[in-house]
C-alpha cells in the first residue's frame, strides 16, 4: 500500500483532505466574523503547520539510524516555506512582508506536491513518517494560504515586489550555508534539478516563479482597477 502517484492511497488522501479542508474553511468563513475569531483560527492552523513541519524535520534527523541534527533545518523550498509561513502567522502582523514572499510559493508548492507526491521521501506505506508528515504540512500550507486570503490578511500588490527578491536571496544563502558548512550535496535545488533529467535547478525555477507571480499580480491589479472604475460609474 505504498503512496503511488495517482494510486488508491493517493486519491483517498486527496479526497479526505479536500473534504475536511473545504468544510473547515466554509465554517470559518461563515461563523468567524470578528477579527479576533479569525486570528484565533489562523494561529491554530499556523500552529498545526509548525508542528507538522517540525515532525517532518525530526523524521529526517533520525531517518538513517543516526542523529543528524543539521537536518532540522529545511533544505527545500516547500519545507522552508511551511516553516517560515507558520512562524510569520504565529508571531507576525497582518500583511507582513513574509506573507508576500511565501503565500504564492506555498500555494504552488502544495498543489504540485499533493498532485505529484513523488517529490516526498517514500516508504513502504503512506504511514512512513517522512511521507505522511510531508503530505500533511503541504496540505496545511495550502489551507493556511487560502485562510489568509479569505480573511484579507494579504493585500496583494506589485509594490511588494522586493519581498520575493529578498526571500529567494535568503533561501539561496541558507542553502549555500548548508552545503558549505554541513556538507549537504544539495539544498534548494542549487545544484541538482527538481526533476531528474531536466534543467529545473533553482536558477531556472526562480525566474519561472517570479514570472508567474508577476502575471498573477498583474491580473489582480487589472481586476482591482476595473472594479474601482465600475464603482465610480455606478
Amino acid at each position: 500500500m505504498d503512496l503511488r502517484v495517482f494510486g488508491t492511497v493517493h486519491w483517498i488522501y486527496l479526497l479526505i483532505t479536500l473534504l475536511l479542508s473545504g468544510v473547515g474553511l466554509f465554517c470559518a468563513k461563515k461563523f468567524a466574523k470578528s477579527e479576533k475569531s479569525q486570528k484565533i483560527i489562523l494561529k491554530c492552523i499556523a500552529g498545526a503547520l509548525f508542528i507538522w513541519i517540525l515532525i517532518n524535520r525530526l523524521s529526517q534527523v533520525f531517518r538513517y539510524n543516526q542523529v543528524r541534527w543539521e537536518q532540522i533545518i529545511p533544505e527545500s523550498f516547500c519545507g522552508m516555506t511551511s516553516l517560515v509561513l507558520s512562524l510569520a502567522v504565529l508571531f507576525g502582523k497582518k500583511d507582513n512582508n513574509v506573507y508576500h514572499f511565501t503565500w504564492f510559493l506555498a500555494l504552488i508548492g502544495a498543489i504540485i506536491t499533493l498532485g505529484y507526491p513523488s517529490f516526498l521521501n517514500q516508504g513502504p506505506t503512506v504511514f512512513y513518517l517522512p511521507t505522511i508528515s510531508g503530505l500533511l504540512h503541504h496540505s496545511l500550507a495550502l489551507v493556511m494560504v487560502i485562510a489568509l486570503l479569505m480573511f484579507n490578511q494579504i493585500s496583494i500588490t506589485y509594490t511588494k515586489w522586493y519581498c520575493t527578491l529578498f526571500g529567494f536571496t535568503a533561501y539561496f544563502a541558507i542553502g549555500a550555508f548548508q552545503m558549505s558548512v554541513f556538507g549537504f550535496s544539495d539544498a534548494f535545488h542549487i545544484v541538482e534539478p527538481m526533476l531528474s533529467g531536466t534543467q529545473l535547478t533553482a536558477w531556472v525555477i526562480a525566474p519561472i516563479y517570479i514570472l508567474g507571480y508577476s502575471l498573477v499580480i498583474l491580473i489582480i491589479e487589472l481586476i482591482r482597477k476595473n472594479k474601482l472604475k465600475n464603482s465610480k460609474h455606478s
